[in-house]
């Protein structure tokens, strides 16, 4: 009987998730979960590289719960669990910062840009690499669904497995493929940037009624008067329409755009008429889990054990061979 492969993937808890969260990545992790042996996580650790408020990185810690279990997820085919009930990786984490060159930690180009955006860095910032390594490594993952901005540590990670393996003559760290992950388009945000909860231009998954309403007759558009003829290719709020309307109502829609007669206004309506339709089901399936957080957090509690256990079958011979021993 052929193994099934392990696949790994996680998500900051840093904030609301929103839909660029979504269709980057999210609505991957569920339709990945009937095809493998899946390990996803709320990376809490990462979050403390720019979030230093324990109340709020515990309640987003619940609130992504909640998100994944509403949107799909199911804990019966997928191991879901906090990235700190794993208490191997940050040990993993240190032995593979013992091989990890300084130069190698300064090439990483998500790095540099926050630096160059003004962002003052901390070695968690500058040792994140090393960390998404022993995430990835402690499991013996063998595929890890990323964005394109995610590409260089996945080689990063590569290469560090493969300098491990060769440090200790052995292939103790299996060496992950990695699974780049296309959205069906870049998600914009309220200002046309790529939506980013660092810009905050996002808007939420299970946001509903008038905040929903205000956020999207935000979105930020050309100047074009209701009566003029208008290019639905080149506006924010049509890019969005797109992510939820089939393709005979976005046929419909950009017909609207092309005659004439028709207003920005009208489109973020009917914008808001499509996230609403979209999002309904897991939107009640959400206030119901609200209601059952012994059930919330006994997911987390579970997907912790499997996942512990399958990360001290992996440490278990790297502790041995690099002579880390408990007892003496």
């Amino acid at each position: 009987m052929t193994k099934k492969k392990t696949i790994l993937s996680g998500i900051q808890p840093s904030g609301k998730l929103h839909i660029g969260n979504y269709f980057g990545a999210i609505r991957q992790h569920i339709a990945m979960q009937d095809k493998g042996d899946t390990f996803y996580f709320i990376a809490n650790y990462h979050s403390l590289t720019s979030l230093n408020d324990g109340k709020t990185l515990y309640q987003n810690t619940i609130d992504v719960t909640l998100d994944y279990l509403a949107l799909g997820l199911d804990p019966q085919k997928a191991t879901f669990f906090a990235q700190s009930d794993v208490p191997q990786v940050p040990e993993l984490a240190w032995i593979l910062g013992t091989l990890t060159p300084v130069s190698l930690m300064e090439k990483g180009v998500s790095y540099k840009d926050k630096i160059a955006a003004g962002l003052k860095p901390n070695i968690g910032l500058f040792t994140y690499p090393i960390l998404q390594a022993a995430d990835i490594l402690i499991y013996h993952s063998d595929v890890v669904p990323v964005g394109e901005d995610q590409k260089q540590n996945i080689e990063i990670c590569r290469d560090l497995a493969g300098k491990f393996n060769r440090a200790y003559d052995g292939e103790y760290l299996i060496i992950p493929e990695d699974h780049i992950v296309k959205s069906v388009a870049v998600v914009p945000g309220t200002d046309g940037r790529k939506m980013s909860k660092s810009y905050n231009n996002t808007i939420q998954i299970f946001e509903e009624g008038k905040p929903l309403k205000k956020v999207l007759m935000s979105i930020e558009t050309d100047s074009k008067g209701l009566e003029e003829a208008k290019d639905p290719d080149s506006d924010n709020v049509f890019a969005l329409i797109k992510l939820f309307a089939d393709e005979s109502k976005q046929a419909e829609i950009a017909e609207k755009y092309r005659a004439g007669g028709y207003g920005y206004g009208h489109a973020k309506l009917e914008l808001l008429e499509l996230v609403e339709e979209y999002f309904a089901e897991a939107r009640e399936k959400r206030k119901e889990l609200e209601g059952d957080l012994d059930f919330v957090k006994d997911v987390l509690t579970e997907g912790g054990k499997k996942a512990r256990a399958r990360a001290e079958s992996v440490m278990e011979p790297i502790r041995e061979v690099t002579g880390i021993v408990r007892n003496f």
